[in-house]
């Protein structure tokens, strides 16, 4: 390390230490949590601010990574613990076969499917393997150095740590972690969308016996539904909105950027603050995934990115044809071919073990199911194999680390073509210099329009048109997905076919396709396996696309600007529908409609309040709770074509469909019996919103704002339904890490920030819901990123962490 920033670390570290020792009582500034080293091994240092936001200063890579470790643990130690319990393959043991993980790490119905096959992972030396890859197809040393260094950093913790959450304070299965640990969080979130979506029907995948029936088969158009439900990016857990403006629209010439994804409030896929520096090296603030080294979505002094996730099918099936003298042997190009097979032995809570077959080929494991509502059963004459390049790429914080170090968008198109490493998102981005930047870079299976048309079997002939995904004939060698010149690993796209947008007024993406990334110029050409083009948006991206091209049209944008946009609140359903709504409502004879049980419900007092609604969904907005109970009904029970009367137009992509169809049989219905449920419930019709949506921390109520998927909202609450206890009274997933950044000219960015659920899920923590009192009064973090505003903070408290020898 040079000596320049040797000792600029130094002066960092003295300033930081003394000022806080000045400012605060000694109890305080020496307090338990105050650690300062003692002999050799990694360290950090640690400057708190506001909220509890730590500031980890170290000297390189693998003390940076240590000081992360710590810090996460000492916020979320319990749910980091869990975590690595799933990624050991030992939920079963600790917890029960039968129960549910969290669904963080994958989408494995039970603890046991989630063991198997993690298990498999760890006993076939997986992750091993990748490791030995040399960059760019394998992990840099700065990012090893990394997960060498918050592995130290959360057992160091753990070590000099008395654990307080109830969540688990004495639980056996809290245990000091490897790098490879580390290592294999990173890989789960990798496959998250390809294996992790398919691990019962991995693990569940057994030969068929004499004794079995034949196992029926699903139809082509019921498996192109099945898939199209399984791989749309609406009504998931997780998605995002983002916006990127170019400088001819900001007030000063520099770009923008508002980020806005929407993850779980609870568990291990949440998002955790901090700001990483290593002096004359790196320095960067945002959001990282729990157990993630890396900022995952963030800014530094030049540049701003987010992430949304994508419409790209990470995952390939290819249809195996089957020796009739035994189904674990497949046919290519009429030669045999035997699968390979590992047996997995998983310990089970109570004593015992359960010990599985899993099955792979030359294409992948063999699988039976691809979420619960696709059958893909294993005949005596035909198997599948799931296909996912993403279960050999560990490049994923190789990418976020290179966004970390970026100067401006051209560097994040660079990282993005050096690293190919992102499995399921859309990058946006904008710089200091006034540059905008969109790219959906995946690394998803080599899946042409050609190939696919050329090699589709009959199942994937009605799969790849609805959702994208293939299934091929793997009977035939000419059905190889191939590969790209520039792509860094076989079987993936290259970074020269990847949808791209530089520079236009505004990029946006709200879980659609790359389509309308810029609604004035519509970006065509790229693979059906990519998404969509010319297909009805979703009612988000329709109210953001009027929302950000309306802001970009009017210019001299600020920060100011983004915030309002985030809490805008508008339902562009309501703007759609509310104002016909309330008008077929007051015709009603009598005021009353007839509901789904036949009664007939008075309707009429709705009337008024659905008239009088403000289209918002704000936490005092009155009428939106109705409105979001009879929307869900309405868009569940009436048929798109039924529900509008002006149909979809590629045209008007934005403007269609519209027209509520207030005749169709199921809106009055849905009307009643939304009037029916809210009385029963004790809850009046034009109640304010936050009265009835709420969360409760500690004993404390704390309404929410926002709204549902299919209304539209740009801050997106997905509220979980408890009319009993009287309305929405917690948020499964919804807006998380928020940032709107810009610049002014000066060496600090211009930030605000909002973690919407805090930086712990320990009830004990000063910081359990600290930030989420402020989303609640839409209130924001002011970002202390320059070294000058971080000591001025009146909340300042440093630690020095170190390794204990």
């Amino acid at each position: 390390m040079p000596l320049r920033n040797r000792l600029r670390l130094l002066a960092i570290s003295g300033l930081a230490l003394f000022t806080v020792s000045a400012s605060l009582p000694p109890a305080a500034a020496d307090g338990p949590r105050s650690h300062r080293p003692s002999g050799g091994g990694l360290s950090a240092t640690i400057r708190y601010t506001e909220y509890g936001i730590p500031h980890i200063v170290a000297k390189d890579y693998a003390n940076l990574g240590f000081g992360n470790g710590w810090a996460q643990a000492a916020d979320q130690v319990c749910t980091l613990a869990d975590g690595f319990v799933t990624l050991r393959g030992e939920r079963s043991r600790y917890f029960g076969p039968d129960a549910a993980p969290d669904g963080s790490l994958s989408a494995a119905t039970k603890n046991l499917s989630s063991d198997l096959y993690f298990r498999r992972i760890r006993e076939a030396r997986t992750l091993e393997k990748l490791l030995k890859q040399p960059a760019p197809a394998g992990q840099s040393r700065d990012v090893r150095e990394l997960e060498r260094g918050w592995a130290a950093g959360y057992n160091a913790w753990l070590a000099q740590n008395r654990i307080d959450d109830p969540a688990c304070r004495g639980a056996d299965w809290v245990r000091p972690v490897t790098t490879l640990d580390v290592v294999a969080r990173g890989y789960a979130l990798s496959v998250l969308g390809g294996q992790g979506r398919g691990i019962d029907g991995i693990t569940g995948a057994q030969p068929p016996t004499g004794a079995a029936g034949t196992p029926e088969v699903p139809s082509p158009g019921d498996a192109a539904d099945a898939a199209r439900r399984l791989l749309s990016t609406q009504n998931a857990d997780m998605g995002s909105n983002a916006v990127a403006f170019r400088g001819d629209t900001t007030a000063n010439g520099r770009g923008l950027l508002l980020g806005n994804p929407h993850y779980p409030w609870q568990g291990g896929r949440r998002f955790w603050q901090s700001q990483q520096t290593i002096p004359g090296e790196l320095d960067v603030a945002g959001g990282s995934l729990l157990g993630a080294p890396i900022v995952s979505i963030g800014h530094n002094e030049n540049i701003a990115w987010s992430h949304t996730v994508a419409t790209g099918v990470p995952v390939s099936l290819h249809q195996l044809t089957l020796d009739p003298a035994d189904p674990t042997v497949y046919l290519v190009d009429g030669r045999p071919e035997r699968m390979t097979k590992r047996t997995v032995s998983v310990t089970v809570k109570g004593g015992g073990a359960v010990t599985r077959t899993q099955w792979s080929t030359r294409y992948g494991p063999v699988i039976t199911s691809l979420g619960a509502g696709l059958p893909l059963p294993w005949t005596t004459t035909t198997a599948y194999a799931l296909n996912d390049p993403n279960a050999v790429n560990l490049r994923f914080s190789d990418a976020g680390l290179g966004f970390s170090r970026a100067r401006s968008t051209a560097d994040i198109g660079a990282a993005l073509r050096r690293t190919q490493g992102l499995p399921w998102v859309n990058t946006i981005a904008a710089d200091s210099s006034g540059h905008s930047f969109f790219s959906q870079s995946q690394v998803l299976p080599r899946i042409t329009d050609e190939l696919a048309g050329r090699c589709s079997t009959a199942l994937g002939r009605a799969t790849y048109p609805a959702s994208g995904l293939a299934v091929l004939d793997g009977s035939r060698s000419d059905c190889a997905l191939g590969s790209d010149p520039d792509a860094v690993q076989p079987g993936i796209f290259g970074p020269g076919r990847m949808p791209t947008v530089k520079d236009a007024p505004y990029v946006e993406n709200s879980n659609d396709s790359a389509w309308l990334t810029n609604a004035d110029a519509p970006l065509t050409g790229y693979e059906r396996v990519f998404g969509t083009v010319g297909t009805p948006r979703s009612m988000r991206t329709r109210g953001a696309i009027e929302d950000v091209s309306a802001m970009a049209a009017k210019g001299r944008l600020t920060v100011a600007d983004l915030q309002g946009q985030q809490f805008a609140n508008r339902a562009p359903a309501g703007d759609l529908t509310a104002s016909d709504l309330a008008a077929a409502c007051a015709a009603l004879p009598g005021g009353r409609a007839v509901g789904s049980d036949g009664t007939a419900v008075d309707v009429s007092a709705a009337c008024e309040v659905l008239r009088r609604w403000d289209r918002k969904t704000d936490t005092g907005s009155r009428g939106a709770l109705l409105f979001d109970r009879f929307w869900r009904r309405a868009t569940a029970a009436v048929p798109q074509g039924e529900l509008w009367k002006v149909p979809f137009s590629p045209a008007d992509p934005v403007g269609t469909p519209n027209t509520l169809n207030t005749s169709a049989p199921g809106v009055a219905r849905a009307l009643a019996d939304t009037v029916a449920e809210l009385r029963a419930a004790g809850i009046t019709l034009d109640a304010p919103l936050g009265r009835h949506q709420w969360v409760e921390r500690n004993g404390k109520r704390i309404p929410i704002g926002g709204g549902t998927e299919s209304l539209g909202v740009w801050n997106k609450t997905e509220p979980v339904w408890d009319a009993a206890a009287g309305g929405y009274q917690e948020v499964s997933a919804g807006s998380s890490y928020i940032q709107a950044v810009g610049w002014d000219g000066g060496k600090c960015p211009v930030a605000r920030t909002l973690l919407t659920y805090s930086q712990s899920s320990a009830p004990g923590s000063a910081h359990y819901s600290d930030q989420t009192e402020l989303y609640s009064g839409e209130r924001w973090v002011t970002s202390r990123f320059c070294e000058k505003d971080i000591l001025r903070s009146p909340a300042l408290r440093v630690v020095r962490v170190h390794e204990r020898r």
